[in-house]
């Protein structure tokens, strides 16, 4: 039997910077982009590099220094791996009792790499759910709201990456997901509050990115540590932002998309004052400018290397599509997932 398991990219609509802040989000998965994992039984557990991704022979030295720029050495050969591991360990741990059976693994992926789009989340959500599939383990023995962590465990302990739980929780859940990272709710059960919104509410949305890698670790490295160290604009800045989450939420319902609107500005602007140009970096605020200046909302969906721009019509769309064009910058209308309320746990 050949499993598949396809996890989609995803955006931050509105909300903190980072889930690290004990703040709130909300997120939505795209079908523009997602990554695909394949599995089948074979005699021994194997995985296959990405012929792309992860690439051991080259033509001459000069490609290989080509690759290396624009892809970095890292693929998604090390996360699978990673993957497999943190799985075992967490069935082993919980009790959850593996057959021997061996399986083959490979991946794809079409998500732009470097732009905060969770290509490596993805990647990850897909194996796990594939080697669940395999091994027959239900949501009952990994719940839902668990299985973020699972996953974020791969990243965070066995490959020593920045990452946090947004990315996760609405890759597994799928649509728009509301998140709540309250304090109480992270320290007292291990997890946040998950809520789903209904996407037919949300906005037409152009989804903006760049060629150039982003910053992100940079970016988010010096808040971080003023965040830890209780510095007062940054804790407020996180307050600010949990309230645009409620607000929008509010707004979404409504269909006061000039509220919505309103709040996406406000979302970008308060994160540039906190991060500060030079950690947002110029190609960023270009991107966002493009979008401001014709007179829509725009803000990062992730750590950068991407926009998202609000806009209402077909018009609206073709314009600010021809200035992005024009500018360099590749674009796409944004497809938010669909998820039937029945899949979602009670």
């Amino acid at each position: 039997m050949i499993i598949r398991e396809k996890a989609f990219a995803r955006i931050g609509f509105i909300g903190n910077p980072s889930d690290g802040f004990f703040g709130k989000t909300i997120s939505s998965t795209i079908t523009n982009f997602y990554a695909q994992v394949t599995l089948w039984e074979s005699p021994k557990l194997q995985i296959i590099p990405h012929k792309i991704y992860d690439p051991t022979e080259f033509s001459s030295l000069k490609e290989l220094y080509e690759v290396a720029i624009r892809d970095g050495y890292y693929g998604g050969l090390r996360l699978l791996f990673a993957a497999g591991k943190k799985f075992k360990e967490f069935c082993d741990k919980h009790e959850i009792e593996l057959d021997e059976r061996n399986f083959t693994i490979q991946y794809e992926t079409n998500i732009p790499r470097q732009v905060g789009l969770g290509g490596s989340s993805a990647i990850i959500t897909a194996a796990v759910k594939a080697m669940m599939r395999f091994y027959g383990i239900s949501y009952a023995a990994i719940p839902k709201y668990i299985l973020p962590n699972l996953i974020l465990s791969v990243e965070t302990e066995e490959l020593d990456i920045s990452a946090g739980l947004q990315d996760r929780v609405v890759q597994v859940y799928g649509g728009t997901v509301y998140m709540d990272f309250s304090k109480e709710f992270m320290e007292k059960r291990g997890h946040g509050r998950y809520e789903p919104i209904d996407s037919d509410l949300m906005p037409p949305l152009l989804l903006v990115y760049s060629d150039e890698p982003s910053e992100s670790g940079k970016m988010h490295s010096n808040v971080k540590f003023r965040f830890q160290n209780g510095d007062p604009e940054v804790i407020e800045a996180m307050k600010s932002f949990a309230q645009f989450t409620d607000e929008m939420r509010d707004a979404l319902i409504r269909r006061d998309y000039d509220k919505v609107g309103e709040l996406i500005n406000a979302n970008f602007d308060l994160r540039r004052q906190i991060y500060g140009d030079e950690a947002i970096g110029r190609r960023n605020l270009e991107m966002i400018q493009i979008a401001r200046d014709l007179g829509f909302p725009s803000k990062f969906p992730g750590s950068g290397g991407a926009v998202i721009v609000m806009y209402r019509n077909e018009e609206d769309a073709r314009r600010l599509m021809e200035a992005y064009e024009g500018a360099g910058c590749r674009c796409v209308k944004v497809e938010i997932e669909r998820i039937s309320s029945n899949s979602w746990p009670g």
